[in-house]
């Protein structure tokens, strides 16, 4: 017993000083694959960042601008204003799940995931790593669009506070939609068929451009049903101070979203499952 207890103490304290030598080197995996795809994105802007955003604001000037005078203020705000939060939100969302979705299933197809795999790095920092890239594309272009919008409209911030938690937990959750999309994706196709047949028809009906208080039963009601819808109000409110429903709901619906989906890309890159294969 007692050479047996000799020979596990050094080997224990063999594994600790590895574990504490790995550490840094985690945490600067971590940091440089957060920049790799920040580069990745950066590098083509024009299709990554402008094009978004041109979009977008064309979606302002011909809905808001050009209609403003004919449709009569939403609940005593500006049509022009009111679409500019949904249109935000939805931009955001789309770029976090189609830059993600890209890397990940990228990174799979030249398999140069497994480089990524096996650097010393926790799970958990090489899906912060990943995620890093979604989020950063969706603020910059959250960013851009909100100052084209503001002297175009003059919609303001009236609530940081709750913009800040909507973007942080709509983010979150997109940018890890498109991990495990990516993930287990065996074409293109795969991944662009939940952001142009899901995200975006479901960002349309959510209350972009209209008010669901409007609706005849039974579509207000199945408008509830859709967690973008919760994410846009989140979104008006800090915007505009407006919301269909409760802010405090909305914000609940989008962590109880987010939480489970980012749980499951960890989950992913812990196993290794579609990773290694």
């Amino acid at each position: 017993m007692r050479a047996q207890a000799t020979q596990t103490a050094p080997a224990q304290a063999t594994a600790d000083r590895i574990a504490r030598r790995s550490e840094p080197d985690g945490m600067r995996g971590m940091l440089w694959l957060a920049r790799r795809e920040i580069l990745r994105f950066s590098k083509v802007y024009t299709q990554t960042i402008l094009a978004p955003v041109v979009s977008s604001a064309l979606f302002i000037l011909v809905f808001g601008l050009s209609l403003s005078g004919r449709i009569r203020g939403i609940d005593g705000i500006p049509y022009d204003q009111f679409i500019v939060p949904g249109l935000v939100a939805m931009s955001m969302v789309q770029a976090a799940y189609s830059n993600n979705s890209a890397t990940i299933f990228q990174a799979r197809f030249d398999r140069y995931i497994h480089d990524v795999l096996s650097a010393p790095m926790r799970p958990w920092q090489m899906t912060i790593g990943f995620l890093v890239g979604g989020i950063c594309r969706a603020l910059l272009i959250g960013a851009l669009l909100v100052a084209v919008a503001a002297p175009l409209t003059g919609v303001g911030v009236a609530h940081p506070l709750v913009l800040a938690c909507a973007c942080a937990l709509g983010l979150l959750a997109f940018s890890a939609l498109g991990l495990i999309a990516g993930i287990y994706a065996q074409s293109w196709d795969h991944t662009a068929f939940i952001q142009n047949i899901v995200i975006a028809p479901l960002a349309f009906v959510g209350g972009t451009f209209y008010s669901v208080s409007v609706l005849p039963s039974p579509w207000q009601e199945v408008s509830h049903v859709n967690p973008l819808f919760f994410l846009i109000n989140a979104f008006r409110y800090g915007f505009l101070g407006h919301s269909d429903v409760s802010v405090a709901l909305s914000l609940a619906i989008c962590a109880a979203l987010a939480l489970p989906l980012y749980a499951w890309a960890q989950w992913l890159f812990a196993s290794g499952r579609k990773l290694k294969a």
